[in-house]
């Protein structure tokens, strides 16, 4: 028995040690040295250094003088990121979207965008693509007193092209750029 259970146990804590102390170690190394912003969170910070938050998180922000995020269905808590799994018969998610179009809804710019209405599927996402943003364009320069061209300016300057997919903006960077403006 003891010629089975010492290879067993000796192979068990070898591997236990190699995938769970030695591979961790070395990719978080690699990750510090290659990635070092990114392996760290992506964290934003303002020009005081005060961290604000993560480029990779959405962050709820309220008010006609800030670009609006898509809805969270974890109420913007990193906890209980989730999508709200409604089906799209459900009559709750009909209320709720019905209720978020009614409060969005910009007088002369037509209907709402779906991804202003509609959570994503960690309800944590912090990007929009263009056209929501383009939606709110009127509604922020106006609360801010600045001109359409110049927080359209801030906008076209922060659209990005990933890889796959169609191009979209980050709020949360939009709306700290659009705070320096100030």
């Amino acid at each position: 028995m003891a010629n089975v259970l010492r290879p067993a146990l000796s192979l068990m804590l070898l591997m236990t040690v190699i995938t769970g102390v030695a591979y961790p170690l070395v990719v978080t190394g690699i990750a510090q040295v290659a990635f070092p912003q990114q392996a760290n969170g992506s964290l934003v910070r303002d020009s005081a250094g005060q961290v604000k938050g993560s480029a990779l998180i959405a962050q709820d922000f309220t008010g006609d003088d800030w670009f609006h995020p898509r809805p969270s269905a974890g109420a913007f808590a990193t906890v209980s990121s989730s999508a709200s799994n409604l089906a799209p018969s459900n009559p709750a998610l009909a209320t709720r979207v019905k209720e978020s179009a009614a409060q969005l809804a910009v007088p002369d710019q037509g209907p709402v965008p779906m991804a202003m209405l509609t959570t994503s599927g960690s309800g944590l996402d912090p990007h929009l693509p263009p056209e929501a943003i383009r939606y709110q364009l009127v509604r922020v320069a106006a609360a801010r007193h600045l001109p359409v061209q110049t927080v359209e300016q801030l906008l076209e300057q922060h659209i990005e092209q990933p890889l796959i997919g169609p191009p979209v903006v980050n709020v949360l960077l939009l709306n700290q750029a659009l705070a320096q403006l100030q």
